[in-house]
């Protein structure tokens, strides 16, 4: 084989690579967020004292729920 076919197959398998690693990764952390989300209640409600709000838990309710259906959004 001629060794601009050989070039050819490589660029091409490392294009193939990067797209499919990316949309990849891109799904396992969208899932793992979606199961492990970075806030749960108790540190939403402290993270509202400390800034001076008095937190209800109808107030936390759609924070958490906002918080979880932006995850898979992007």
């Amino acid at each position: 084989m001629a060794t601009w076919i050989w070039i050819l197959i490589v660029i091409v398998a490392l294009i193939i690579g990067l797209v499919g690693g990316f949309y990849g990764a891109r799904k396992y952390m969208e899932k793992y967020l979606k199961e492990n989300p970075p806030f749960n209640e108790d540190q939403l409600r402290q993270l509202m004292l400390q800034m001076g709000q008095k937190p209800s838990q109808k107030k936390l309710n759609q924070m958490m729920h906002s918080m979880q259906s932006n995850v898979g959004k992007k």
